[in-house]
């Protein structure tokens, strides 16, 4: 197992180092964003081929992975591709000046590469366990539908807003409609349930000892990176937004609150 991780790590990591080359090429590291999907389909797939297994938990987990990576990529790369760098990049430019590129190499392209690795522990662990584990269990399908909850969350809610964005009409408006009505952010919520789900696969094959992995995706999605960084300013930018937070639940989906329940 160690090797298979030094192996991934080493993908991980050297993918990110050629990305972050190219956005230095292209003045853009806003291509790391729809890389993140991507990612994780590469490192399914090197290990799959590494360990050479063909079983139907390997075929599950493979499957998850690239589609759920598939969609999200696509779909960054085809929201993104018309746009500038995107204004948390362009900030750092201003803040670090000539630092900025190896600035962005340790603390956005090598983090994240980190990152990604460990948040693959799941994935690979699954794939190498599947070795001495035949049977379809209940855990199995439990994440299959766990991450069908998140799929349909997370690609759903990102159609829902872009055809919201794309109505001139709702220039500078709060989207409060679909799944938008029920959580601020179903696809936040929708990439945690796809991680929790490739968790229980990984758990069938006894990789528990991989829960710190969802947990940590868990704690961005909320607290660091999805959320919290999110609405750091959005009240600023959309003064409807205030009052939306007050009426709907900031994650999990929940039914919109009333002002006599706020009251």
């Amino acid at each position: 197992m160690s090797q298979i991780l030094v192996a991934t790590l080493a993908v991980s990591l050297g993918v990110m180092i050629l990305l972050w080359l190219l956005s230095l090429y292209w003045n853009d590291a806003s291509i790391v964003d729809a890389y993140w999907g991507l990612g994780f389909v590469i490192l399914t797939w090197f290990t799959a081929l590494r360990v050479g297994i063909i079983n139907t938990t390997v075929v599950v987990i493979v499957s998850l992975v690239t589609i759920w990576g598939l969609r999200l990529s696509c779909y960054l790369y085809f929201r993104n591709r018309k746009k500038s760098e995107d204004r948390r990049y362009v900030a750092m430019r201003e803040k670090h000046g000539s630092s900025f590129w190896w600035v962005s190499f340790l603390t956005v392209f090598g983090l994240q590469g980190l990152i990604m690795w460990f948040v693959a522990m799941p994935i690979v662990a699954t794939i190498f366990y599947s070795q001495s584990t035949t049977d379809f269990s209940l855990f199995v399908l439990a994440g299959i539908v766990v991450w069908a909850l998140g799929l349909f969350f997370e690609s759903v809610g990102d159609f829902q807003m872009a055809r919201f964005k794309a109505d001139p009409a709702n220039q500078g408006q709060v989207m409060n409609r679909g799944l938008w009505r029920y959580t601020r952010h179903p696809n936040y919520f929708g990439d945690f349930c796809v991680w929790w789900g490739i968790f229980l696969v990984a758990a069938s094959t006894g990789a528990w000892w991989t829960i710190g992995s969802p947990a940590m995706m868990s704690f961005f999605l909320i607290k660091v990176s999805g959320v919290k960084l999110l609405e750091s300013d959005i009240a600023d930018r959309r003064p409807g937004y205030l009052e939306y937070q007050r009426e709907t639940n900031a994650f999990f989906p929940g039914p919109p609150k009333t002002p006599q329940a706020d009251a």
